[in-house]
Parts: C-alpha cells; structure tokens; sequence
C-alpha cells in the first residue's frame, strides 16, 4: 500500500471513468493506479524518471499513457466526464453549440519595412535594407 496524494483519483471518481478501461488487458498494474501516476505527472511537471517510487514503473506509467492516447482513451474520458456533469446539472448530454473566444491581430500593412527593436523594445521602426 503506498500513501496517498492529491492527485490521486477518489472511488466515486474512479467509478465514473471505470467502465471505459472495460475491456483493457490487464497486466501487473491496475489501470487506477496507471491513471493516478499519470495525474501526479500532470498535476506537478515533473519528469517520467522522477516519478515517485511508490508508483509503478515510469516505463510502465509512461507505455500506458502513450497508448490511451493514442487510442483515444483520453478524450473519450474527457467527453465522458463532460457528459456526466452536464446531465447532474440537469442539462443535455450533449452541447449544441460552443462559443470559443479568440484574439485578433492586425498585420502591418507593409510588413517588409515594419521590424521590432529588441534592444529598445519598439516596434514599428523602419527595417534598412
């Protein structure tokens, strides 16, 4: 038994995203303690050879991460937890829409004679050519 951290998964949330690892093999590893280590590793940037020993192997964390995503797993928990928290808050599973806000930005008109000065920090100074 290792000692518990943040980012480990609680049983109510491990029971959400379960049934999706239906099917897995499974090998000397349980696929929740895979998913735990893989959330330290996001949760602190750390580096996979750092990875606590307590947790399983950071080949072995490393493997099964790469294929869920290649496989898709990854997003198909995302869509699965936003399915389960729509339907709690008493909404449809499934969003009609999205509204994704983005930044604009002008171009130079002439951009060939406009440069940026990074010892001054200015911008708009003619380029010589």
């Amino acid at each position: 038994m290792r000692q518990k951290y943040l980012t480990d998964l609680s049983d109510e949330q491990w029971a959400i995203i379960a049934p999706l690892f239906k099917g897995m093999r499974n090998r000397k590893w349980d696929k929740r303690e895979l998913v735990n280590a893989v959330l330290y590793l996001v949760d602190n940037g750390c580096k996979w050879r750092n990875l606590p020993h307590d947790f399983p192997p950071y080949s072995t964390v490393h493997s099964f991460y790469r294929r869920a995503r290649i496989s898709g797993l990854w997003d198909k928990i995302l869509q699965h937890l936003v399915e389960v928290t729509r339907k709690r808050a008493e909404r449809n599973p499934n969003p009609t829409y999205a509204i994704i806000d983005s930044q604009s930005i002008n171009t130079a008109y002439a951009s060939e004679q406009v440069g940026f000065d990074g010892g001054k920090k200015t911008k708009d100074i003619n380029v010589i050519s």
